[in-house]
């Protein structure tokens, strides 16, 4: 079993689209409708809206790779990329999906020291993210790495309001 974790450029845009699709279909299309699901994906991950995330220099995109296959990524936001103002003492984790077959492989958990890392390499004082407050597995596992709910924010999955709890970590 091997394990990397690789920098995205723009050479990975489609592969990147790839990814966000899949991941992100497969972990919240039972609990929404397809039609706020393609409303979603269309917007959050069209090619160009990709372009310019993964040109601005405050957000950075990273692939893990399972034994040379693309399973999961991650992506990450310092300064003004953040989607919350939470300054500039804080990352921000935007996005960290694995795809369903390389689930329980610990992969998750590699992403998210990652994103640790960078924020200490920053100098950075709190990691945070949104977490939907109807994914369980996801809330267990951040708490778990040692993450408090802070606090909440609307997330618009298509014409649909819902609730992601802000969860962060403080940094030594």
């Amino acid at each position: 079993m091997t394990i990397n974790i690789k920098k995205c450029t723009l050479e990975d845009l489609h592969t990147l689209q790839e990814i966000s699709y899949e991941t992100f279909n497969e972990t919240f299309k039972d609990q929404n409708s397809p039609e706020n699901m393609i409303a979603y994906l269309e917007r959050a991950f069209n090619l160009n809206q990709l372009k310019i995330e993964l040109s601005n220099l405050s957000s950075q995109f990273f692939f893990i790779y399972f034994n040379n296959d693309v399973a999961g990524y991650l992506k990450v936001n310092i300064n003004d990329a953040q989607s919350e103002e939470m300054g500039e003492e804080s990352l921000e984790v935007e996005r960290i999906y694995i795809k369903k077959e390389f689930q329980k492989h610990g992969l998750g958990k590699d992403l998210l020291n990652k994103a640790l890392e960078i924020a200490m390499e920053r100098n950075k004082k709190k990691i945070w993210l949104g977490v939907w407050e109807k994914n369980e597995n996801a809330i267990a596992f951040y708490k778990k790495m040692g993450f408090v709910q802070t606090g909440a924010h609307s997330f618009y999955m298509g014409d649909e309001e819902q609730t992601d709890f802000i969860m962060a970590k403080t940094l030594i």
